[in-house]
Parts: C-alpha cells; sequence; structure tokens
C-alpha cells in the first residue's frame, strides 16, 4: 500500500536538494514539447483519492508533490521549464483510477505521474500509461507484483512495465518484517489473520503468514472482510474464540480502526497489528482503544532524519491544511524524481524538450540518482526502490510511537 506519518530511509540529504521553502507556481508557459521563447509548462499528474475514506493519505500525496514543483520553480532547477501538477481523484476506485489514467495520457502537456496509492489502483493503471510510455511513480504501492510480475514469490521475477516505477518498498519484505517482529520481539506465538481481499490487503497479509509459520508461529484462524464493513461482530468472535494472542490485518484503516475498537469491547484485549494502510493518524481517531495497537510503514520515521527537516519546514510554510501523513517524503521525491529526469532529458537536447520528451522521460528515470526527503532515491532493474528500510510503530497516549526500525533479513 501502499499506504502513514511519514516514514523514511536514513541517509543525509544535499545542501541544495530541499534549500528553499514553498512558493507558488510561476510563469507564462508554453504546452509542453513547444520550442518558442519563454517557458514551457510541463505538467505531473498526481492522482490519488482526493475524496472518500482515504482522502487523508491522498491529500498528503498532492500537496507533498505540489511543494516539490514549486520549489523547482523557485529555483528554475530546469531552466526554461515551468512545472505545473495535474492532480486528479481515483477514490481509491481501479475504475476511476483507468479514467484518470485516460484523461493524463490525453494531456500531451503532462510528462510524469506521481501515484496512485493504492495498488489496486496500479493495476488498472499501469498499461494505459505504458503504452502512452509516460513515466509513473508511485509513493505508496506495495504490492510486489506491480513490478516483479506474478509468480515473484517463487523467483520467477519479471519485470511488467518499463515506464513504472515506485519509491516505496514492497510488502515481500514488509509483511516479513511485521512477522519477525511480532514472533521475536512481541513474543506472539499466537495469531489470527484477517485480510480485506484487496490487492494490498490480500498480499500483505499472504507474505505475514508465510514468513510467521516459517517463524513456528502458529496461525489459528484466517478470515476476510469487506473494506466498507463497519460491524465486525462475526469476526470477533471467532478471533476471541481461537485462543490468539494478536491480530494481524491486512487492509487499511477505515475498517481496521473499528475492527481494533470492536475486539477490545468484547473483552479481548490483545493488539491488532497491520502495515502502512494502517498507519494513520486516522486509525487512531476512528479507535478509541487503539494502544497497543501496531503498525510497519517504509521508511525511517521522518521526524528522526536530518534529511527530512527541510522539508518538515517548507510543508509547514506552505501553509497545506492537511497533513503530509505516511506518504508525504516519499510524494515529494517522486514529483522531485520526474523533475530530474526532465531536467536530463531537457539537458540532453540543447536545453528544450524533444519531440518524443515522454519516452526519453521514462528511458532517463531509470537512470534517477539524488539524496532526497526519503535518504538515496534510486531505482533497481525492476523499477523497485532501492530503499529497503522498515519500521513498526506502536500506538501509545494516543499517537503512534516508533518501536524498531531495521532492514527484512530473510
Amino acid at each position: 500500500m501502499r499506504q502513514r506519518s511519514l516514514l523514511v530511509l536514513s541517509a543525509a540529504v544535499t545542501a541544495g536538494a530541499l534549500a528553499l521553502s514553498a512558493c507558488g507556481s510561476r510563469g507564462e508557459s508554453k504546452s509542453a514539447g513547444g520550442k518558442a521563447s519563454g517557458d514551457t509548462t510541463v505538467y505531473i499528474g498526481v492522482d490519488a483519492p482526493l475524496s472518500g475514506d482515504l482522502s487523508a493519505l491522498g491529500l498528503g500525496i498532492k500537496n507533498s508533490a505540489d511543494l516539490a514543483v514549486n520549489q523547482a520553480n523557485a529555483r528554475k532547477y530546469v531552466p526554461g521549464i515551468t512545472f505545473k501538477i495535474k492532480p486528479t481523484d481515483d477514490q481509491a476506485q481501479p475504475a476511476s483510477g483507468q479514467q484518470n489514467a485516460t484523461a493524463l495520457v490525453g494531456d500531451k502537456t503532462v510528462l510524469g505521474v506521481v501515484g496512485p496509492l493504492n495498488s489496486s489502483v496500479a493495476q488498472s493503471m499501469q498499461k494505459i500509461f505504458d503504452q502512452a510510455k509516460l513515466v509513473e511513480v508511485s509513493p505508496a504501492n506495495t504490492s510486489p507484483d506491480l513490478t516483479q510480475g506474478p509468480n515473484w514469490a517463487t523467483g520467477d521475477k519479471s519485470r511488467q512495465f518499463a515506464s513504472y516505477f515506485r519509491t516505496a518498498t514492497t510488502d515481500a519484505i514488509q509483511g516479513p518484517f511485521a512477522a519477525q517482529y511480532l514472533y521475536n520481539e512481541a513474543k506472539k506465538t499466537k495469531v489470527f489473520v484477517v485480510d480485506d481481499k484487496k490487492t494490498y490487503g490480500a498480499g500483505l497479509a499472504a507474505t505475514f503468514k508465510g514468513e510467521f509459520t516459517k517463524l513456528h508461529g502458529t496461525v489459528v484462524g484466517v478470515d476476510h472482510v469487506n473494506p466498507d464493513d463497519r460491524d465486525f461482530s462475526a469476526v470477533v468472535t471467532k478471533i476471541k474464540n481461537s485462543g490468539a494472542q494478536a491480530v494481524y490485518y491486512g487492509g487499511e484503516y477505515p475498517a481496521a480502526g473499528p475492527l481494533s475498537q470492536q475486539l477490545k469491547q468484547a473483552g479481548a484485549d490483545i493488539p491488532l497489528m497491520g502495515g502502512d494502510g494502517m498507519y494513520s493518524a486516522e486509525f487512531i481517531k476512528l479507535n478509541k482503544n487503539a494502544a497497543g495497537d501496531l503498525a510497519t510503514s517504509v521508511g525511517y520515521p521522518v521526524e528522526q532524519l536530518p534529511s527530512a527537516k527541510e522539508f518538515i519546514a517548507n510543508y509547514k510554510s506552505a501553509g497545506y491544511k492537511d497533513a503530509y501523513e505516511a506518504y508525504g517524503g516519499y510524494s515529494y521525491d517522486s514529483a522531485w524524481a520526474v523533475i530530474e529526469a526532465v531536467k536530463a532529458v531537457v539537458a540532453d537536447n540543447g536545453g528544450k524538450l524533444p519531440d518524443d520528451a515522454r519516452a526519453k522521460v521514462v528511458e532517463a528515470m531509470s537512470k534517477v540518482s539524488f539524496e532526497g526527503v526519503t535518504g538515496t532515491v534510486s531505482f533497481d532493474e525492476y523499477g523497485d526502490t532501492t530503499n529497503k528500510q522498515l519500521t513498526v510503530y506502536q500506538v501509545k497516549g494516543g499517537d503512534w510511537v516508533p518501536v524498531k526500525s531495521g532492514t527484512f533479513t530473510g
């Protein structure tokens, strides 16, 4: 998921990368690819749930990408180019994402896309973007098959789309990392596993379950819920009767919060653990009994990173009313990756965009490497981030508190 307060990799940021505070987009412009005098406007699409249950995460993604664009313009980072974002709302629905992808492809001024949040939405967009040679950089997708193919778990990895990249690490390590923490650190040997049947949730639960049983933990029960459910009495009864010492939930905070609260209200005083889809301040707002619950998310805590100080300060000074949430730094870095790729393409073409700018940006993205909010931003042969760090958080005193950071060791 894909999908909470910002987590990031520990690496120092270069002095110039985040040196300026946010300001507005500027300049008169020509369309992308134009060769007339004056700045050329390049749009970066941003696809995320800007309304609905997951809008807290989506708005953080949009705002953070906007901040990157504004800072690039303030620095005149790419001479002759003015960047702007083009936000689209997918409401966390694959059908909406597909429509948005088609619309973004149809706008020739769009040379890159940041998003989406949900892996299931990404599945509906990837082919459309790839056929149009429009680069897509997700700050939040974590389903391994998006980059490595459906047989990744057997070691038969195959890159699916040359235009797809991501700055968040995958559930191939997030689920096992959670399992190792729950078994080795929290000393929970009996777990009940629940997922919401979506691409992200089911995949995350499966990787958790595989590692937990490998550690000789016992999965005392498995069940599935609908992501729109809010009455979990049936599954709560099963969990109570199972003897579980903890629950692992593959899904997102809108359902995870009520599930945890109803579990505690029913007298099952056991922690619920989930992934980055659960790691949000919204989870705590939805759950009066959240204390002790756990979640993993990608990277290191932003508050602990020297590389993120400028981002945090600039986001605050920009006056965005919505928090940057879990994917703020990754969204900034995703947008900046597009900016870096455009810069390389312009430099290679005598200071102007070539007619085949989209295809050239896709090619340039594979070579992008810079020090960003989340540390060193670069991509491997599958388009996956080289950032493999993760953090476990626990709800303490009404807030998410980091309890362990590291990498998964298989």
